[in-house]
Protein backbone atom coordinates (compact mmCIF):
# COMPACT_ATOMS: atom_id res chain seq x y z
CA UNK A 1 0.00 0.00 0.00
CA UNK A 2 1.55 3.48 -0.83
CA UNK A 3 2.29 6.05 1.37
CA UNK A 4 0.60 8.58 0.24
CA UNK A 5 -2.40 10.48 2.43
CA UNK A 6 -5.66 9.15 1.54
CA UNK A 7 -8.18 11.88 1.63
CA UNK A 8 -11.51 10.80 3.05
CA UNK A 9 -13.78 11.13 -0.23
CA UNK A 10 -11.43 8.16 -1.35
CA UNK A 11 -12.20 6.26 1.59
CA UNK A 12 -16.04 6.80 1.50
CA UNK A 13 -16.41 5.89 -1.79
CA UNK A 14 -14.36 2.24 -1.38
CA UNK A 15 -17.08 0.71 0.10
CA UNK A 16 -19.27 1.92 -3.22
CA UNK A 17 -16.85 -0.05 -5.08
CA UNK A 18 -17.07 -3.36 -2.53
CA UNK A 19 -21.22 -3.12 -2.56
CA UNK A 20 -21.12 -3.01 -6.77
CA UNK A 21 -18.20 -6.08 -6.91
CA UNK A 22 -20.36 -8.54 -4.65
CA UNK A 23 -22.93 -8.12 -6.34
CA UNK A 24 -21.02 -8.81 -9.42
CA UNK A 25 -19.57 -11.92 -7.46
CA UNK A 26 -23.65 -13.01 -6.59
CA UNK A 27 -23.86 -13.10 -10.66
CA UNK A 28 -20.78 -15.30 -11.01
CA UNK A 29 -19.18 -12.25 -12.84
CA UNK A 30 -15.70 -12.50 -13.04
CA UNK A 31 -13.75 -9.77 -14.32
CA UNK A 32 -14.73 -6.26 -14.63
CA UNK A 33 -13.10 -3.23 -16.38
CA UNK A 34 -13.22 0.72 -15.11
CA UNK A 35 -15.40 1.40 -17.50
CA UNK A 36 -18.25 -1.13 -16.36
CA UNK A 37 -17.75 -0.43 -12.92
CA UNK A 38 -18.16 2.98 -13.72
CA UNK A 39 -21.53 2.71 -15.62
CA UNK A 40 -22.97 0.96 -13.05
CA UNK A 41 -21.81 3.63 -10.36
CA UNK A 42 -22.47 6.72 -12.45
CA UNK A 43 -18.91 7.51 -11.15
CA UNK A 44 -15.48 8.61 -13.74
CA UNK A 45 -14.08 5.63 -14.54
CA UNK A 46 -10.48 7.73 -14.47
CA UNK A 47 -11.61 7.82 -10.74
CA UNK A 48 -12.06 4.33 -10.19
CA UNK A 49 -8.66 3.62 -11.34
CA UNK A 50 -7.05 6.54 -9.34
CA UNK A 51 -8.86 5.41 -6.44
CA UNK A 52 -7.55 2.12 -6.36
CA UNK A 53 -3.90 3.05 -7.67
CA UNK A 54 -3.39 4.90 -4.21
CA UNK A 55 -3.45 0.90 -2.70
CA UNK A 56 -1.77 -0.89 -5.70
CA UNK A 57 -2.27 -2.06 -9.14
CA UNK A 58 -5.28 -4.37 -8.96
CA UNK A 59 -6.20 -4.26 -12.62
CA UNK A 60 -4.86 -6.22 -15.82
CA UNK A 61 -4.48 -3.72 -18.61
CA UNK A 62 -7.19 -5.09 -21.56
CA UNK A 63 -8.54 -7.31 -18.60
CA UNK A 64 -10.07 -5.32 -16.30
CA UNK A 65 -10.16 -6.40 -12.59
CA UNK A 66 -10.29 -9.33 -11.52
CA UNK A 67 -13.47 -9.35 -8.96
CA UNK A 68 -12.92 -11.68 -6.10
CA UNK A 69 -9.09 -10.75 -5.73
CA UNK A 70 -10.50 -6.92 -5.78
CA UNK A 71 -13.06 -7.88 -3.50
CA UNK A 72 -10.62 -9.39 -1.37
CA UNK A 73 -8.09 -6.30 -1.73
CA UNK A 74 -10.49 -4.22 -0.79
CA UNK A 75 -11.71 -6.00 2.39
CA UNK A 76 -8.33 -5.77 3.54
CA UNK A 77 -7.91 -2.14 2.92
CA UNK A 78 -11.33 -1.36 4.80
CA UNK A 79 -10.16 -3.60 7.55
CA UNK A 80 -13.45 -5.59 7.12
CA UNK A 81 -11.39 -9.15 6.59
CA UNK A 82 -11.10 -8.79 10.44
CA UNK A 83 -13.40 -9.02 13.21
CA UNK A 84 -14.63 -5.72 14.50
CA UNK A 85 -16.98 -5.37 17.86
CA UNK A 86 -19.32 -2.95 17.83
CA UNK A 87 -21.04 -1.08 20.45
CA UNK A 88 -24.28 0.23 19.95
CA UNK A 89 -26.59 2.97 22.61
CA UNK A 90 -29.52 3.47 22.67
CA UNK A 91 -31.96 0.43 21.97
CA UNK A 92 -34.35 2.72 20.28
CA UNK A 93 -36.51 2.27 16.82
CA UNK A 94 -32.96 3.23 15.21
CA UNK A 95 -30.96 1.03 17.43
CA UNK A 96 -33.16 -1.95 16.41
CA UNK A 97 -33.11 -1.34 12.85
CA UNK A 98 -29.45 -1.64 13.00
CA UNK A 99 -29.13 -4.35 15.32
CA UNK A 100 -31.72 -6.48 12.45
CA UNK A 101 -29.25 -5.65 9.75
CA UNK A 102 -26.74 -6.67 12.29
CA UNK A 103 -28.24 -10.08 12.27
CA UNK A 104 -28.39 -10.31 8.62
CA UNK A 105 -24.78 -8.87 7.35
CA UNK A 106 -22.27 -10.83 6.33
CA UNK A 107 -19.23 -8.58 7.24
CA UNK A 108 -16.94 -8.96 9.99
CA UNK A 109 -18.22 -5.99 11.56
CA UNK A 110 -20.51 -7.32 14.22
CA UNK A 111 -22.18 -5.34 16.64
CA UNK A 112 -21.83 -7.34 19.64
CA UNK A 113 -23.25 -5.06 22.84
CA UNK A 114 -26.10 -3.03 23.24
CA UNK A 115 -26.75 -0.36 25.84
CA UNK A 116 -29.62 2.04 27.42
CA UNK A 117 -30.84 3.82 30.62
CA UNK A 118 -34.51 3.14 30.11
CA UNK A 119 -35.54 0.40 32.97
CA UNK A 120 -37.79 -0.64 30.59
CA UNK A 121 -35.50 -1.90 28.27
CA UNK A 122 -32.68 -3.04 30.16
CA UNK A 123 -32.50 -6.57 30.41
CA UNK A 124 -34.67 -7.24 27.11
CA UNK A 125 -33.11 -9.09 23.62
CA UNK A 126 -32.32 -7.43 20.82
CA UNK A 127 -31.80 -10.57 18.04
CA UNK A 128 -29.94 -12.34 21.06
CA UNK A 129 -28.02 -9.23 22.16
CA UNK A 130 -28.77 -8.29 25.90
CA UNK A 131 -29.96 -4.77 26.48
CA UNK A 132 -27.38 -3.16 29.19
CA UNK A 133 -27.46 -0.90 31.57
CA UNK A 134 -25.19 2.41 31.04
CA UNK A 135 -23.10 1.54 34.15
CA UNK A 136 -21.72 -1.50 32.52
CA UNK A 137 -20.50 0.11 29.13
CA UNK A 138 -16.99 1.03 29.99
CA UNK A 139 -16.51 -2.20 31.37
CA UNK A 140 -17.97 -4.13 28.77
CA UNK A 141 -16.30 -2.20 25.74
CA UNK A 142 -12.85 -3.06 27.32
CA UNK A 143 -13.51 -6.84 28.25
CA UNK A 144 -15.03 -6.99 24.83
CA UNK A 145 -12.06 -5.46 23.03
CA UNK A 146 -15.14 -3.15 21.07
CA UNK A 147 -13.57 -0.61 18.73
CA UNK A 148 -16.38 1.27 17.21
CA UNK A 149 -19.27 2.82 19.31
CA UNK A 150 -22.84 3.80 17.77
CA UNK A 151 -24.74 6.33 19.09
CA UNK A 152 -28.46 6.78 18.75
CA UNK A 153 -29.77 8.66 21.62
CA UNK A 154 -31.58 12.31 21.43
CA UNK A 155 -28.94 15.31 20.73
CA UNK A 156 -28.88 16.04 24.64
CA UNK A 157 -27.52 13.09 25.69
CA UNK A 158 -24.84 12.15 22.56
CA UNK A 159 -22.06 14.17 24.53
CA UNK A 160 -22.46 11.91 27.76
CA UNK A 161 -22.22 9.11 25.68
CA UNK A 162 -19.39 10.06 23.45
CA UNK A 163 -17.85 10.65 26.73
CA UNK A 164 -18.51 7.07 28.38
CA UNK A 165 -17.04 5.44 25.13
CA UNK A 166 -13.64 7.54 25.07
CA UNK A 167 -13.40 6.55 28.79
CA UNK A 168 -13.91 2.78 27.50
CA UNK A 169 -10.87 3.20 24.86
CA UNK A 170 -13.34 3.22 21.58
CA UNK A 171 -11.11 3.85 18.69
CA UNK A 172 -14.43 5.60 16.42
CA UNK A 173 -17.79 6.50 16.51
CA UNK A 174 -20.99 6.83 14.15
CA UNK A 175 -22.79 9.28 15.57
CA UNK A 176 -26.73 9.63 14.63
CA UNK A 177 -27.49 12.37 16.94
CA UNK A 178 -27.30 15.77 15.63
CA UNK A 179 -24.99 18.31 16.87
CA UNK A 180 -20.93 17.91 16.97
CA UNK A 181 -19.08 15.77 19.29
CA UNK A 182 -16.06 16.44 21.18
CA UNK A 183 -13.90 13.84 21.23
CA UNK A 184 -9.67 13.42 21.63
CA UNK A 185 -8.24 13.72 18.27
CA UNK A 186 -7.50 9.99 18.01
CA UNK A 187 -11.14 9.28 18.23
CA UNK A 188 -12.34 8.68 14.61
CA UNK A 189 -16.21 10.19 14.49
CA UNK A 190 -18.56 9.91 11.72
CA UNK A 191 -21.37 11.77 11.49
CA UNK A 192 -24.65 10.30 9.99
CA UNK A 193 -27.38 13.34 10.18
CA UNK A 194 -30.70 12.42 8.46
CA UNK A 195 -31.80 16.33 9.27
CA UNK A 196 -28.83 17.67 6.81
CA UNK A 197 -28.82 14.77 4.47
CA UNK A 198 -32.85 15.49 4.42
CA UNK A 199 -32.24 19.10 3.53
CA UNK A 200 -29.39 18.64 0.80
CA UNK A 201 -32.85 16.78 -0.86
CA UNK A 202 -34.77 19.85 -0.71
CA UNK A 203 -32.09 21.85 -2.13
CA UNK A 204 -31.75 19.84 -5.06
CA UNK A 205 -36.03 19.91 -5.20
CA UNK A 206 -36.35 23.52 -4.75
CA UNK A 207 -33.57 24.24 -7.74
CA UNK A 208 -35.53 23.02 -10.40
CA UNK A 209 -38.53 24.99 -9.33
CA UNK A 210 -35.79 28.29 -9.46
CA UNK A 211 -34.30 27.27 -12.10
CA UNK A 212 -38.04 27.62 -13.44
CA UNK A 213 -38.67 31.34 -12.63
CA UNK A 214 -35.57 32.35 -13.70
CA UNK A 215 -36.18 31.16 -17.11
CA UNK A 216 -39.43 32.83 -17.22
CA UNK A 217 -40.10 35.77 -19.49
CA UNK A 218 -41.87 38.87 -18.89
CA UNK A 219 -44.79 39.92 -21.53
Amino acid sequence: MKSAKISEAVVRRLPIYLQALNELHSREIGTVSSQELGQRLDLNPAQIRKDLAYFGEFGRKGIGYDVIYLIEKIRQILKVNQTINVALVGAGNLGLALCNYNKYSKDNMKITAVFDDNPQKIGTKINNLLVQPMDELVETVKQGEIRIGIITVPAVEAQNVANRFVEAGIEGLLNFAPGILRVPEEVRVQNADFTRELLSLAYYLNQDEEEDEDGSTLD
